[in-house]
This record gives C-alpha cells, structure tokens and sequence, in this order.
C-alpha cells in the first residue's frame, strides 16, 4: 500500500541525473520506502509547508525537496522539487525558500488551468 505518489518536477529530475547511478539509486530507494511507510526517518518535515527525502552514500548527504499535493480529494501527491547535496549541519534558508517558491507557483498555476 503506498501512502502517496511522487511527482518530479523539472529541477529534481535534473538533480537526479547528476548523481552517480548509486547514489540515485539510494535516493530512488529512499522514496519508494517513504511512499509505502510513511516513515519520518526518510520523508521528515523542515518548515512551513518543505519537506525532504534524505539519504547518503559515499559521505554524500543527497537531499530532494519536495511539498504535498491533497488537492484533488482522490489520490496524495507528493511534488519533488529540487535536490542537492547538504554540506553543513543546517539546510540553507535558500534551499527552502526555492521549493517554496515552487510550491507557490505549482498551485498558483493549477488553480488557474
């Protein structure tokens, strides 16, 4: 049973592809594994609406931001927006001021089709 679908947006579909074929496995791995337990190790909130999927390989601390999609009643989407490798103790600020950004713009042009 799975607790919600991931949608990759442009930008975290980049992301991906700049990892080494391990280490996008792992992230891979990670989300499927978020998708069907709901585990707060893998899928963990970090402020306001931002989410993330963590994982590390090779010393690499991979992260894919993403926000939740519950608008269409049926089906819970989870909306990957961009990814990086985290370097310091604390996500920065623009990180998470980017997939908001995105998140705003994503319903902002939902609601308007």
């Amino acid at each position: 049973m799975n607790y919600f679908t991931t949608t990759f947006l442009e930008d975290a579909k980049k992301y991906l592809e700049t990892l080494d074929r391990k280490s996008a496995a792992k992230l891979l791995y990670v989300i499927d594994a978020a998708e069907q337990t709901n585990d707060p190790k893998l899928f963990k909130k970090l402020s306001g609406e931002i989410w993330e999927f963590r994982s590390k390989y090779m010393g690499k601390q991979n992260r894919l931001l993403a926000f939740w999609d519950k608008t269409d009643g049926k089906e819970t989407f989870v909306i990957a927006t961009h990814g990086f490798i985290k370097k310091s103790k604390k996500i920065p600020s623009r990180e998470i001021d980017k997939a908001e950004a995105i998140r705003q713009s994503y319903f902002f042009n939902k609601s308007n089709k």
